[in-house]
């Protein structure tokens, strides 16, 4: 009898938090492990139907950098990386599109399909969801062009909206369009970060392949929560380099824009989504003002 007291239990403990998020927009960018092992998928797909079934509403952003790195394989195409971002030329873009858009966002929706969702696919060409223009990061102060890689303009937050607030789960693939029609490829954590800061999200959720920010490289100690300020000077300090400095800035822009909690947690851990909104200490970072 004890086990199933222990059960009612954690759905007591969730219970207030479920209150909180009822009606609410929760965004997810899933990536990394969690996407090519197929148990973990499946969890993370249970967690996201659970949410919706809950009265929650989630929007799904994904990632796709691996299956990305395969097929260019398969082309013979090398990827280069500037401040974590791929260097995309024509041909990386075409191919970028094609796995992101044909495989990956498919593979996602009909995952979430299986479990009971009504899930649907959209990328940012559709409907102008994610308008963008050439993004030119820095280094050593200079710009430097590394191809058809976006800086977002403007998020249609509209037909998102439309989508989450009725009985749909959008997952969206991080492809944005020009001004002259134009694909651009766009790091999976920046949209998701503008996805939510455009429609004021109560969460944004950010599944890694780590289990937070730590102290330092070194440290296997996690910080639970931690402010903008502090971020900053990690960055700094070089405590936070390479593809964590985009995930980290995405989030500080999300709470810049209203959206009240941002979360990095470890998509390796089944059922990670669920461990850190529903339970008293969770289990990865959060960030806040």
């Amino acid at each position: 009898m004890q086990k199933y007291i222990n059960k009612a239990n954690i759905l007591i403990e969730a219970l207030p938090y479920i209150q909180k998020l009822a009606g609410k927009t929760v965004v997810i960018k899933y990536g990394g492990n969690a996407m090519i092992s197929q148990e973990l998928k499946e969890k993370v797909m249970e967690d996201i139907t659970l949410l919706k079934y809950i009265g929650v509403n989630p929007i799904v952003v994904h990632g796709g950098g691996p299956d990305i790195s395969e097929a260019l394989g398969v082309y013979g195409v090398k990827s280069d990386f500037v401040n974590g971002l791929r260097v995309t030329d024509a041909q990386t873009m075409e191919v970028a599109q094609m796995v992101l858009v044909g495989k990956t966002n498919k593979s996602i929706v009909s995952a979430l399909n299986k479990m009971g969702g009504a899930a649907i696919g959209l990328c940012g060409i559709d409907g102008n969801l994610i308008a963008c223009q050439k993004h030119m990061p820095r280094v050593d102060g200079q710009p430097v062009d590394i191809g058809y890689v976006g800086e977002i303009t403007h998020i249609n937050a509209h037909a998102l909206q439309m989508l989450a607030n009725d009985r749909y789960i959008p997952v969206v693939a991080p492809v944005g369009v020009g001004k002259d029609g134009e694909s651009y490829n766009i790091n999976a954590d920046t949209v998701a970060g503008a996805i939510a800061s455009a429609l004021r999200a109560e969460k944004l959720m950010l599944l890694t392949d780590v289990s937070g920010i730590k102290r330092s490289e070194d440290s296997e100690e996690i910080i639970y929560e931690i402010s903008q300020k502090d971020i900053f000077k990690m960055i700094d300090n070089g405590e936070i380099s390479g593809g964590m400095i985009p995930k980290t800035l995405s989030c500080i822009d999300a709470i810049d824009a209203g959206v009240k909690r941002v979360h990095i947690i470890d998509g390796r851990i089944p059922h990670c989504i669920l461990l850190e909104i529903f339970t008293d200490t969770g289990i990865g970072t959060m960030i806040t003002a």
